[in-house]
Protein backbone atom coordinates (compact mmCIF):
# COMPACT_ATOMS: atom_id res chain seq x y z
CA UNK A 1 0.00 0.00 0.00
CA UNK A 2 0.90 3.33 -0.78
CA UNK A 3 1.45 6.00 2.55
CA UNK A 4 -2.14 7.50 1.48
CA UNK A 5 -3.47 4.38 1.55
CA UNK A 6 -2.40 2.88 4.91
CA UNK A 7 -4.72 2.82 7.55
CA UNK A 8 -4.73 5.39 10.38
CA UNK A 9 -5.79 3.20 13.05
CA UNK A 10 -7.28 -0.46 13.76
CA UNK A 11 -8.28 -2.46 16.92
CA UNK A 12 -5.03 -5.11 16.48
CA UNK A 13 -1.51 -4.11 15.48
CA UNK A 14 1.04 -6.64 14.79
CA UNK A 15 4.36 -5.78 13.71
CA UNK A 16 5.86 -8.31 11.69
CA UNK A 17 4.55 -10.60 9.48
CA UNK A 18 6.61 -13.90 9.99
CA UNK A 19 5.33 -17.31 11.64
CA UNK A 20 3.95 -15.51 14.88
CA UNK A 21 2.68 -12.66 13.65
CA UNK A 22 1.11 -14.36 10.33
CA UNK A 23 -0.69 -17.12 12.96
CA UNK A 24 -2.18 -14.49 15.08
CA UNK A 25 -3.42 -12.98 12.29
CA UNK A 26 -5.13 -16.11 11.44
CA UNK A 27 -6.61 -16.93 14.77
CA UNK A 28 -8.16 -13.55 15.13
CA UNK A 29 -9.64 -13.69 12.04
CA UNK A 30 -11.37 -17.04 12.67
CA UNK A 31 -12.17 -16.06 15.92
CA UNK A 32 -12.66 -12.55 16.30
CA UNK A 33 -13.58 -11.54 12.85
CA UNK A 34 -15.53 -8.75 13.73
CA UNK A 35 -12.06 -7.12 14.71
CA UNK A 36 -9.76 -4.79 12.35
CA UNK A 37 -6.15 -6.30 12.76
CA UNK A 38 -3.61 -4.98 10.61
CA UNK A 39 -0.11 -6.57 9.88
CA UNK A 40 3.41 -4.14 9.38
CA UNK A 41 5.57 -6.16 7.63
CA UNK A 42 8.45 -4.82 5.20
CA UNK A 43 9.17 -7.76 3.34
CA UNK A 44 7.21 -8.54 -0.25
CA UNK A 45 6.03 -11.45 0.95
CA UNK A 46 4.92 -12.48 3.98
CA UNK A 47 6.91 -15.37 5.96
CA UNK A 48 10.12 -14.39 4.20
CA UNK A 49 11.81 -17.41 2.87
CA UNK A 50 10.97 -20.38 5.25
CA UNK A 51 10.15 -24.22 5.31
CA UNK A 52 8.56 -24.76 8.99
CA UNK A 53 8.16 -28.09 10.06
CA UNK A 54 6.35 -29.83 13.12
CA UNK A 55 5.78 -33.49 14.57
CA UNK A 56 1.91 -34.02 15.18
CA UNK A 57 2.21 -33.90 19.11
CA UNK A 58 3.61 -30.76 18.54
CA UNK A 59 0.13 -28.99 18.30
CA UNK A 60 -2.80 -29.70 20.97
CA UNK A 61 -5.53 -30.98 18.85
CA UNK A 62 -8.00 -28.28 20.28
CA UNK A 63 -5.75 -25.55 17.97
CA UNK A 64 -5.03 -27.83 14.80
CA UNK A 65 -7.73 -26.05 13.36
CA UNK A 66 -5.36 -22.68 12.55
CA UNK A 67 -2.08 -24.98 11.13
CA UNK A 68 -4.45 -27.58 9.24
CA UNK A 69 -4.79 -25.40 6.22
CA UNK A 70 -1.63 -24.30 6.26
CA UNK A 71 0.26 -27.94 5.55
CA UNK A 72 2.13 -28.06 2.40
CA UNK A 73 3.79 -31.74 3.09
CA UNK A 74 2.62 -34.63 5.58
CA UNK A 75 4.89 -37.72 6.27
CA UNK A 76 3.18 -40.76 8.66
CA UNK A 77 7.07 -41.44 9.75
CA UNK A 78 10.51 -40.10 9.96
CA UNK A 79 14.22 -41.82 10.29
CA UNK A 80 17.42 -40.60 11.72
CA UNK A 81 20.91 -42.30 11.44
CA UNK A 82 24.13 -42.36 13.03
CA UNK A 83 27.62 -43.75 12.80
CA UNK A 84 25.92 -46.61 15.35
CA UNK A 85 22.84 -46.53 14.97
CA UNK A 86 19.79 -46.26 12.62
CA UNK A 87 15.41 -46.03 13.22
CA UNK A 88 12.42 -45.30 11.80
CA UNK A 89 9.79 -43.51 14.03
CA UNK A 90 6.41 -43.44 13.88
CA UNK A 91 5.68 -39.87 14.79
CA UNK A 92 3.81 -37.96 11.76
CA UNK A 93 5.71 -35.05 10.57
CA UNK A 94 4.33 -31.93 8.52
CA UNK A 95 5.75 -29.29 6.85
CA UNK A 96 4.48 -25.74 5.66
CA UNK A 97 6.33 -23.55 3.25
CA UNK A 98 6.13 -19.89 3.62
CA UNK A 99 4.40 -19.25 0.39
CA UNK A 100 1.63 -20.89 1.70
CA UNK A 101 1.32 -18.35 4.84
CA UNK A 102 1.98 -15.44 2.37
CA UNK A 103 -1.18 -16.70 0.57
CA UNK A 104 -3.61 -17.85 3.09
CA UNK A 105 -3.32 -14.38 5.30
CA UNK A 106 -3.55 -12.50 2.33
CA UNK A 107 -6.97 -13.68 1.13
CA UNK A 108 -8.08 -13.67 5.05
CA UNK A 109 -7.16 -10.09 5.96
CA UNK A 110 -8.29 -7.12 3.62
CA UNK A 111 -5.29 -5.66 1.19
CA UNK A 112 -5.08 -2.34 2.59
CA UNK A 113 -4.80 -4.26 6.33
CA UNK A 114 -0.94 -5.50 4.92
CA UNK A 115 0.94 -2.92 5.21
CA UNK A 116 4.84 -3.57 3.44
CA UNK A 117 6.85 -0.85 5.24
CA UNK A 118 9.17 -1.07 8.00
CA UNK A 119 9.05 0.23 11.55
CA UNK A 120 10.70 3.30 12.29
CA UNK A 121 9.21 3.38 16.16
CA UNK A 122 6.84 1.12 18.13
CA UNK A 123 4.79 2.12 21.02
CA UNK A 124 2.32 0.38 23.40
CA UNK A 125 -0.62 2.58 21.39
CA UNK A 126 0.74 2.27 17.74
CA UNK A 127 3.18 2.27 15.34
CA UNK A 128 5.09 5.15 12.98
CA UNK A 129 6.43 3.79 9.78
CA UNK A 130 9.67 4.01 7.62
CA UNK A 131 7.01 6.26 5.23
CA UNK A 132 6.46 8.37 8.05
CA UNK A 133 2.67 7.49 8.45
CA UNK A 134 1.13 6.77 12.12
CA UNK A 135 -1.30 3.85 12.83
CA UNK A 136 -2.66 3.80 16.58
CA UNK A 137 -4.27 0.54 17.51
CA UNK A 138 -5.85 -0.70 20.84
CA UNK A 139 -3.41 -3.51 21.10
CA UNK A 140 0.28 -3.63 19.46
CA UNK A 141 1.82 -7.14 19.60
CA UNK A 142 5.70 -6.76 18.16
CA UNK A 143 6.67 -10.16 16.18
CA UNK A 144 9.71 -8.93 14.42
CA UNK A 145 12.45 -11.33 15.02
CA UNK A 146 14.64 -11.42 18.13
CA UNK A 147 15.66 -8.75 20.49
CA UNK A 148 19.29 -8.10 21.62
CA UNK A 149 20.87 -11.16 21.44
CA UNK A 150 24.09 -10.15 23.32
CA UNK A 151 21.91 -10.31 26.39
CA UNK A 152 21.89 -14.20 25.80
CA UNK A 153 24.79 -16.78 26.48
CA UNK A 154 24.29 -19.32 23.10
CA UNK A 155 25.61 -21.84 20.89
CA UNK A 156 24.59 -21.48 17.06
CA UNK A 157 22.56 -23.52 14.63
CA UNK A 158 23.31 -22.99 11.81
CA UNK A 159 22.00 -24.16 8.11
CA UNK A 160 21.32 -23.91 4.40
CA UNK A 161 18.89 -26.14 2.42
CA UNK A 162 18.31 -26.56 -0.94
CA UNK A 163 15.67 -28.24 -2.42
CA UNK A 164 16.84 -30.36 -5.36
CA UNK A 165 15.52 -32.54 -8.36
CA UNK A 166 16.55 -35.92 -8.80
CA UNK A 167 15.55 -37.03 -12.26
CA UNK A 168 14.19 -40.40 -11.97
CA UNK A 169 13.60 -40.18 -8.19
CA UNK A 170 15.38 -39.88 -5.20
CA UNK A 171 13.80 -42.88 -3.62
CA UNK A 172 12.95 -41.64 -0.12
CA UNK A 173 9.52 -42.30 0.91
CA UNK A 174 10.16 -40.23 4.26
CA UNK A 175 12.06 -37.17 6.00
CA UNK A 176 15.63 -38.40 7.24
CA UNK A 177 15.37 -35.51 9.93
CA UNK A 178 18.76 -36.20 11.43
CA UNK A 179 21.32 -37.72 9.56
CA UNK A 180 24.52 -37.18 11.38
CA UNK A 181 26.80 -40.07 9.44
CA UNK A 182 27.85 -37.75 7.62
CA UNK A 183 31.80 -36.19 8.50
CA UNK A 184 31.30 -34.19 11.82
CA UNK A 185 32.80 -30.52 10.94
CA UNK A 186 32.59 -27.30 13.05
CA UNK A 187 30.46 -28.85 15.65
CA UNK A 188 27.65 -31.62 15.61
CA UNK A 189 26.87 -32.09 11.93
CA UNK A 190 23.64 -33.43 10.16
CA UNK A 191 21.83 -33.34 7.28
CA UNK A 192 18.08 -33.38 7.34
CA UNK A 193 15.73 -34.57 4.05
CA UNK A 194 12.39 -33.68 3.13
CA UNK A 195 10.88 -35.55 -0.31
CA UNK A 196 8.34 -33.33 -0.98
CA UNK A 197 7.92 -35.51 -4.32
CA UNK A 198 9.14 -38.30 -5.96
CA UNK A 199 11.65 -35.92 -7.90
CA UNK A 200 12.03 -33.42 -5.40
CA UNK A 201 14.17 -33.47 -2.54
CA UNK A 202 14.55 -30.78 0.44
CA UNK A 203 18.73 -30.95 1.79
CA UNK A 204 19.41 -28.92 4.42
CA UNK A 205 22.83 -29.06 6.27
CA UNK A 206 22.88 -27.98 9.66
CA UNK A 207 25.76 -27.36 12.40
CA UNK A 208 25.33 -27.21 15.96
CA UNK A 209 29.00 -24.67 15.92
CA UNK A 210 30.34 -22.49 18.63
CA UNK A 211 30.49 -19.56 15.53
CA UNK A 212 27.02 -18.05 14.14
CA UNK A 213 30.10 -17.99 11.02
CA UNK A 214 28.25 -19.45 7.94
CA UNK A 215 30.01 -19.84 4.85
CA UNK A 216 27.54 -20.67 2.35
CA UNK A 217 28.90 -21.72 -1.00
CA UNK A 218 31.28 -24.07 0.97
CA UNK A 219 28.27 -25.45 2.77
CA UNK A 220 26.26 -25.92 -0.75
CA UNK A 221 29.12 -27.84 -2.17
CA UNK A 222 28.76 -29.97 0.42
CA UNK A 223 24.96 -30.32 0.07
CA UNK A 224 26.02 -31.78 -3.78
CA UNK A 225 28.61 -33.85 -2.56
CA UNK A 226 25.54 -34.92 -0.03
CA UNK A 227 23.53 -35.58 -2.99
CA UNK A 228 26.35 -37.64 -5.38
CA UNK A 229 26.89 -39.72 -2.18
CA UNK A 230 23.52 -41.10 -2.30
CA UNK A 231 23.68 -41.34 -6.11
CA UNK A 232 21.37 -38.59 -6.56
CA UNK A 233 22.27 -36.73 -9.91
CA UNK A 234 20.83 -33.54 -9.65
CA UNK A 235 20.35 -30.80 -12.34
CA UNK A 236 19.66 -28.19 -9.42
CA UNK A 237 16.46 -27.21 -8.38
CA UNK A 238 14.41 -24.35 -6.63
CA UNK A 239 14.29 -22.52 -3.51
CA UNK A 240 17.57 -22.08 -0.81
CA UNK A 241 17.22 -21.15 2.17
CA UNK A 242 20.04 -20.17 5.00
CA UNK A 243 19.55 -19.04 8.75
CA UNK A 244 21.60 -18.61 11.92
CA UNK A 245 19.30 -19.27 15.21
CA UNK A 246 20.66 -19.23 18.49
CA UNK A 247 20.82 -22.58 20.56
CA UNK A 248 20.88 -20.73 24.32
CA UNK A 249 22.53 -21.51 27.37
CA UNK A 250 22.10 -19.06 29.97
CA UNK A 251 21.08 -15.33 29.90
CA UNK A 252 19.38 -12.63 31.49
CA UNK A 253 15.87 -12.78 30.43
CA UNK A 254 14.69 -9.43 31.82
CA UNK A 255 17.62 -7.78 30.26
CA UNK A 256 16.49 -9.74 27.12
CA UNK A 257 13.06 -8.28 27.41
CA UNK A 258 13.75 -5.40 27.91
CA UNK A 259 16.28 -4.49 24.83
CA UNK A 260 13.24 -4.71 22.93
CA UNK A 261 10.79 -2.24 25.01
CA UNK A 262 9.59 -3.23 28.63
CA UNK A 263 5.66 -2.60 27.89
CA UNK A 264 5.12 -4.02 24.86
CA UNK A 265 3.01 -7.13 23.92
CA UNK A 266 5.37 -9.53 22.35
CA UNK A 267 5.04 -12.72 20.07
CA UNK A 268 7.74 -15.19 18.56
CA UNK A 269 11.83 -15.03 19.06
CA UNK A 270 11.10 -11.40 20.33
CA UNK A 271 9.32 -13.09 23.21
CA UNK A 272 11.83 -15.65 23.32
CA UNK A 273 9.14 -17.91 22.38
CA UNK A 274 11.50 -21.02 20.81
CA UNK A 275 12.67 -23.99 21.80
CA UNK A 276 16.48 -23.69 23.09
CA UNK A 277 17.74 -26.78 22.11
CA UNK A 278 15.87 -27.47 18.63
CA UNK A 279 15.26 -23.54 17.73
CA UNK A 280 11.76 -24.82 17.05
CA UNK A 281 9.17 -21.89 17.07
CA UNK A 282 6.45 -23.13 15.23
CA UNK A 283 4.92 -25.49 18.71
CA UNK A 284 4.78 -21.91 20.65
CA UNK A 285 3.50 -19.95 17.41
CA UNK A 286 0.63 -21.82 17.55
CA UNK A 287 0.30 -22.02 21.24
CA UNK A 288 0.19 -18.20 21.64
CA UNK A 289 -1.73 -17.39 18.43
CA UNK A 290 -4.24 -19.76 19.76
CA UNK A 291 -4.37 -18.01 22.99
CA UNK A 292 -4.62 -14.67 21.55
CA UNK A 293 -8.42 -14.44 20.37
CA UNK A 294 -8.90 -14.43 24.69
CA UNK A 295 -6.69 -12.22 25.25
CA UNK A 296 -7.79 -9.19 22.79
CA UNK A 297 -11.12 -9.37 24.43
CA UNK A 298 -9.01 -7.57 28.03
CA UNK A 299 -7.40 -4.50 28.58
CA UNK A 300 -4.35 -3.51 26.65
CA UNK A 301 -2.74 -3.63 29.89
CA UNK A 302 -3.44 -6.84 30.81
CA UNK A 303 -3.20 -8.05 27.12
CA UNK A 304 0.72 -7.24 27.37
CA UNK A 305 0.46 -8.24 30.92
CA UNK A 306 -0.23 -11.79 29.96
CA UNK A 307 2.41 -12.36 27.30
CA UNK A 308 4.80 -10.93 29.09
CA UNK A 309 4.10 -13.80 31.43
CA UNK A 310 3.75 -16.00 29.25
CA UNK A 311 6.97 -15.38 27.74
CA UNK A 312 8.77 -15.79 31.48
CA UNK A 313 6.68 -18.51 32.08
CA UNK A 314 8.05 -20.20 28.69
CA UNK A 315 12.10 -19.04 29.70
CA UNK A 316 11.88 -20.91 33.11
CA UNK A 317 10.36 -23.97 31.59
CA UNK A 318 13.14 -24.02 28.77
CA UNK A 319 15.69 -24.73 32.08
CA UNK A 320 16.50 -28.06 31.26
CA UNK A 321 17.53 -27.41 27.67
CA UNK A 322 19.57 -24.88 28.39
CA UNK A 323 21.03 -27.04 30.61
CA UNK A 324 21.07 -29.46 27.85
CA UNK A 325 22.61 -26.93 25.30
CA UNK A 326 25.60 -26.29 27.95
CA UNK A 327 26.16 -29.96 28.18
CA UNK A 328 26.50 -29.84 24.26
CA UNK A 329 28.65 -26.77 23.88
CA UNK A 330 30.56 -26.62 26.94
CA UNK A 331 30.98 -30.10 28.42
CA UNK A 332 31.24 -32.26 24.86
CA UNK A 333 34.24 -31.96 22.39
CA UNK A 334 32.88 -30.40 19.55
CA UNK A 335 33.35 -33.80 17.58
CA UNK A 336 32.21 -35.42 19.97
CA UNK A 337 28.66 -33.71 20.12
CA UNK A 338 26.96 -36.15 17.65
CA UNK A 339 27.30 -39.16 20.46
CA UNK A 340 25.20 -37.39 22.71
CA UNK A 341 22.31 -37.33 20.08
CA UNK A 342 22.87 -40.46 19.14
CA UNK A 343 22.32 -41.73 22.65
CA UNK A 344 19.22 -39.50 22.98
CA UNK A 345 17.64 -41.33 19.90
CA UNK A 346 17.98 -44.59 21.47
CA UNK A 347 15.55 -43.48 24.06
CA UNK A 348 11.81 -44.32 23.84
CA UNK A 349 9.67 -42.85 20.98
CA UNK A 350 7.50 -40.90 24.03
CA UNK A 351 10.17 -38.93 25.35
CA UNK A 352 11.19 -37.76 22.01
CA UNK A 353 8.04 -36.79 21.09
CA UNK A 354 7.50 -34.86 24.34
CA UNK A 355 11.29 -33.41 24.15
CA UNK A 356 10.42 -31.84 20.91
CA UNK A 357 6.94 -30.50 21.83
CA UNK A 358 8.94 -29.06 25.11
CA UNK A 359 6.94 -30.66 27.91
CA UNK A 360 9.44 -33.20 28.96
CA UNK A 361 8.40 -34.84 32.51
CA UNK A 362 10.81 -34.87 35.38
CA UNK A 363 10.89 -38.96 34.57
CA UNK A 364 11.87 -38.03 30.94
CA UNK A 365 14.85 -35.48 32.50
CA UNK A 366 16.01 -37.93 34.07
CA UNK A 367 16.25 -40.60 31.59
CA UNK A 368 18.05 -37.80 29.33
CA UNK A 369 20.70 -37.58 31.91
CA UNK A 370 21.32 -41.07 33.19
CA UNK A 371 24.51 -42.36 31.50
CA UNK A 372 27.58 -39.80 32.09
CA UNK A 373 26.54 -36.47 31.95
CA UNK A 374 29.83 -34.48 31.57
CA UNK A 375 28.05 -31.76 34.18
CA UNK A 376 28.23 -32.73 37.62
CA UNK A 377 24.72 -34.19 38.89
CA UNK A 378 23.58 -31.21 41.58
CA UNK A 379 23.76 -29.19 39.28
CA UNK A 380 21.71 -31.38 36.51
CA UNK A 381 19.40 -31.83 39.60
CA UNK A 382 18.87 -28.00 40.47
CA UNK A 383 18.20 -27.56 36.46
CA UNK A 384 15.69 -30.04 36.48
CA UNK A 385 13.83 -28.40 39.24
CA UNK A 386 14.18 -25.22 37.39
CA UNK A 387 16.20 -23.26 39.70
CA UNK A 388 18.27 -21.78 36.76
CA UNK A 389 18.40 -18.14 36.00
Amino acid sequence: AMPSEVPTECDVLIAGGGLAGGLIALALAEKRPSLDVCIVDPSPSLGGNHIWSFFDPDVAAQDRWLVEPLICHRWDDYEIAFPAHRRTLNTAYNSIESERLDELVRATLPADRIVADGVAAIGETGVTLMSGAKITARHVIDARGAGDLSKIGSGWQKFVGMEIKVPGGHGLTRPIVMDATVDQIDGYRFVYCLPFDAETVFVEDTYYSDSPHLDIPAVRERIIAYAADRGWRTNGGGREENGVLPVVIDGDFKAYWKSSGEGMGKAGARAGLFHATTGYSLPDAVRLAAAMPALVDGSPQAMAASLRARAFGHWRGQGFYRMLDAMLFRGADPHERYKVLERFYTLSPALIRRFYSGQSTLFDKLCILSGKPPIPIGRAVKAIMGRTK
